[in-house]
């Protein structure tokens, strides 16, 4: 198929724009002919950053089947709410009122006047286990698509940064994948002719890296020896890079992200700690800056002091001295454009002024990692 002429992509779900970036990114030749999505806060931060792309705020099942004919798409990139197939959350699957949208662009699919070429969908690791995934693989192959499924994480790219999620790109006669297609849902990238970077070898992280279950004897800070080792193989990954490649220089303004002493006091044995030379954080949560645990990494700017002496005798302390020991870490919160780097996010995304911190952290714990999905558009529309 010949891609000189220039796709025209719908965007569902559209986020902050980590799907639109995605595709700048990658060496397709296409413009997002609109957004849909029905959050007022991302749908701020979108136009802010692509003022000239029509976004449509409304909800999918608003759009009616002419709606989308008038459209004429070639491509559609969407990211439906995760929730439903979450462990964290109910796992209401279909049932989920959340999943309504998705189950009707499954009904239009196959009613479009043109059905488009190339499909690119992105949730939460557990999707693969849902009925909603049952009933979009039947639509696909009831609409002749050939389609490959994936469980990636940014460590295989290099990002020292987990957060697993299932991808599906699927695409229509005439042409092909240009790697071996697998009933199985690949772990991490096929190598691939069209891509270098795809050979990066994958240090694939366990599915509960979001959501931790301690085993063993503790050591310290409540970690069992089994994960002070998993931390240890992950920060040796040499083909991983370190942190300190997607902090934020400049020092003015930090002291508003240390973490408060009521936080470290109450908090300290839970939550993950990394310093800038740490090849690895875990996966950054809309929750994150307001809840501590499971929420995301925090970081230790203090990095003369050693982590292990100041929490091995923490509990004998009196609550004055733990938190004069803690605050020796100066422990602080990744920024919001700290985390935006580590998704992928350029340099030139920005927030608009008025949105606050904690919603910053929400939409980004919402959203998508850039360099993964855009490898993926690669891999689904290359020539």
């Amino acid at each position: 198929m010949d891609h000189t002429e220039r796709l025209r992509v719908l965007e569902l779900y559209s986020g902050i724009g980590g799907m639109h970036y995605a595709l700048k990114e990658s060496s397709v030749l296409a413009e997002v002919v609109a957004a849909v999505d029905v959050n007022t806060t991302a749908n701020e931060i979108y136009k802010h950053n692509f003022p000239n792309t029509p976004l449509l705020p409304k909800t999918i099942e608003g759009m009616t089947l002419q709606d989308f004919d008038k459209l004429n798409f070639d491509v559609i990139l969407l990211s439906p709410p995760c929730q439903p197939f979450t462990r964290i959350g109910l796992q209401g699957d279909v049932a989920d009122p959340r999943t309504k949208s998705f189950l009707y662009i499954l009904e239009l699919l196959p009613r479009l006047s043109k059905r488009p070429s190339f499909i690119l969908l992105e949730n939460v690791k557990g999707f693969e286990t849902s009925a909603a995934r049952e009933a979009l693989l039947k639509t696909l192959r009831e609409c002749d698509y050939s389609f490959q499924e994936f469980l990636i994480s940014p460590t295989s790219l290099g990002i020292p940064n987990s957060r697993l999620r299932y991808f599906l790109i699927a695409r229509r006669p005439p042409g092909s994948f240009s790697f071996p297609a697998s009933a199985e849902i690949i772990e991490g990238f096929p190598m691939s002719e069209s891509s270098n970077s795809l050979a990066v070898p994958h240090n694939h992280p366990t599915a509960s890296e979001c959501e931790r279950e301690k085993t063993g004897t503790v050591i310290f800070k409540l970690e069992t020896e089994e994960e002070l080792e998993r931390k240890r193989i992950q920060d040796s990954q040499e083909t991983v890079r370190r942190l300190q490649d997607f902090l934020q220089e400049d020092e003015e303004g930090m002291d508003q992200f240390l973490l408060p002493p009521k936080t470290l006091l109450r908090y300290a044995l839970l939550m993950d700690v990394v310093q800038p030379s740490s090849r690895r954080s875990v996966c950054f949560t809309k929750g994150y800056g307001h809840y501590v645990e499971g929420t995301g990494s925090v970081l230790q700017s203090r990095v003369d002091v050693e982590l292990e002496g100041v929490f091995k005798s923490l509990e004998l302390l009196s609550e004055e001295d733990k938190l004069k020991q803690l605050s020796q870490l100066k422990l602080r919160y990744f920024t919001p454009r700290e985390i935006a780097s580590l998704m992928g996010f350029p340099a030139d995304f920005s927030f608009p002024k008025h949105i606050s911190i904690k919603q910053q952290y929400r939409v980004l714990g919402n959203s998508l990692n850039v360099h993964v999905v855009s490898q993926l558009i690669d891999l689904l529309i290359s020539k």
